[in-house]
Parts: C-alpha cells; structure tokens; sequence
C-alpha cells in the first residue's frame, strides 16, 4: 500500500471566501464550520467567507478559520476513507495534524489556537516586531548573520522558518530583521523581503505567549497520537501526549523545521503528499526539496476525488 502524509498549512494560507464551496455543497464539512462558531462564540464562518480581509488577516482569527478550513477537507477525506500514515502541519496547521491524528479534538484545537493568536498578538506591541524572508542563503550562514546581530547589538534577529533550500524566515525585533536583512545581502542572499505580520512569530519575543499558552493547554485533553505527527521544533515523528503538549509550548518560540519535516517523510518512504485545506503553499514547499515527490492540494470534492486516482494509480 502506498504511504500517504497529510499536510496541513499555516498563516498566509487564508482567503477571504475559502470554504464557500464546502458550506454549499458538504454536509459533513458544514458541521464542521456550525461547530467552530459554537465553540468560538461568534461567526468565524462569516468572517472567512465574507470578510472583511483585515479581519481574517488577524492571528486571532486566522489561526482558527485555517484550522477550521482544514478539518473540514480532512472530514472529506475520511468520508472516502483516505486516511494519512503521517501528518505535518506548518505552524499553528500542527494543530490541524494533530485533529487528524487523534490527538486533540476539533473544539479543542480552534479553541487553543484562537487563544494562540491572541497571546500572540499581545506579546509585542505592533511595530516592535518583524519577520523576513531570504532567498539564496545556506542556513548556517544566516544563523551567524542573526547571531553577529545579536551579539554586537541589543536587537533580536532568529531563524524562525526553514522552509526549504534557499528559503527561510528570519524573525526578531523590528531592527533587528533589518540588520540581519541587510548582512544577508552582504552574505550573498539573492533576495530579502519584509513580510506583512503583526508580529515575531516563532522567535524568543513569543516567550510570553508560550507561557500564556501553556496554561490554557493544560485546561485541554491531550491524547497519544493514533500515527505519527511530525513536530516543527524536531522534524521527528512524536505520538505521545505528553510530547506533544511540550512540542506546542516550545513551537511558539522556536523555528519551524519545515524543509527537515519533509525529508523525514520522504526517509519514511511516503508516496504521496496531500496539502489539506486553503491554499497551495506546502506542495510547493515540497517540491522544493524533492521534485519528483507526488503532491496534491485539496480544498474541495474534487480535490479529494484527484487523490482518490493517485493512490489507484500507486497502487497499480
């Protein structure tokens, strides 16, 4: 039998109007939605079908309509009995992964990310933050750029995101991105571009919502994973409870491993990689590391149905 891993993605995936297509015409998938907005105690649905842009484009809600988006497609999958060997997700997607997995309920986890996104966002005042991205950098060079930042300045630049060969998110203090932005150019980066956040994420700034975070995680259940969740601080597959709870406290401040994530998967032999919800981000990713990998993304029926002839086709 072919191995299958689930992805699920993370911030920057959204878009005003995803899941529209699922609230019409999935039973199973609007549940999912009617559930998220009873659990939230507001209409997380209207947001992400309706907008406004700038509203969903806060951590607070973007958090939980990516989480909601993805379980939604993944209750697809399971009405075809499509179900993964692994699962990863990107950022606060390893909250998806862990639905997926047995590990934490659907309410649980758009309960915990929505919380997330609010520690988060109270961390550090608007402004005093910043990510970006570099393109064309070997990753052992931008970690001494960050690190001479850091340690001939009172700034803040980290590695935040290692998202495949030659691109990675650096995370810090709003002037410590732009030196570190500006060594890399000296250090041979092709390109470095600023991204639109509200703040540092998955840098030591995010310390303060970690605790935050953890307080509101031990109010939930966590269990053992049913199959392994690849963990963004290890790119190592976890399944127990106790782990996995660590891992999300340790993930809001340290980097996503992403493009490791990916080769642990491809060592483990998976044959087919299915990007789970909005967006097209992670195939892509994928591809960067590995080429030839066989990548689908499903937001939809006939998403789904695509994966269902690409397992037939493994098979054969």
């Amino acid at each position: 039998m072919p191995k299958i891993a689930f992805l699920f993605p993370g911030q920057g995936s959204q878009a005003v109007g995803m899941g529209q297509e699922l609230i019409n015409e999935e039973q199973v998938s609007q549940a999912i939605f009617e559930r998220a907005d009873q659990k939230l105690g507001y209409s997380l649905s209207e947001i992400m079908l309706n907008g406004p842009e700038e509203t969903l484009k806060r951590t607070e809600n973007t958090q939980p309509a990516l989480v909601t988006m993805s379980t939604a497609v993944l209750e697809l999958l399971h009405k075809e009995n499509i179900k993964p060997d692994f699962v990863a997700g990107h950022s606060l997607g390893e909250y998806s992964a862990l639905v997926a997995a047995g590990a934490m309920s659907f309410e649980d986890a758009v309960f915990a990310v929505r919380n997330r996104g609010l520690f988060m966002e109270e961390a550090v005042p608007f402004g005093e933050g910043a990510m970006a991205a570099v393109l064309g950098l070997e990753s052992s060079v931008l970690g001494e750029v960050c690190s001479s930042v850091n340690l001939e300045t009172s700034e803040t630049a980290e590695l935040a995101n290692l998202n495949c060969p030659g691109q990675i998110v650096i995370s810090g203090s709003a002037k410590g991105v732009e030196l570190a932005s500006e060594k890399a150019k000296e250090a041979g980066a092709k390109r470095v571009i600023p991204l639109q956040v509200s703040g540092p994420f998955h840098s030591s700034l995010m310390k303060p919502a970690a605790e935050k975070l953890q307080t509101i995680l031990g109010q939930l259940t966590v269990t053992d994973a049913s199959i392994p969740v690849i963990a963004n601080v290890s790119a190592k597959g976890v399944q127990d409870a106790t782990q996995i709870r660590e891992n999300l406290i340790e993930q809001v401040y340290s980097p996503v491993l992403w493009e490791d994530t990916i080769r642990t998967l491809l060592a483990e032999g998976v044959d087919l990689f299915v990007e789970v919800g909005s967006g097209n981000v992670l195939s892509g990713l994928v591809r960067k590391v590995e080429r030839r990998a066989k990548v689908v993304a499903v937001s939809n029926r006939e998403g789904v149905l695509k994966v269902k002839e690409m397992l037939e086709g493994v098979t054969e």
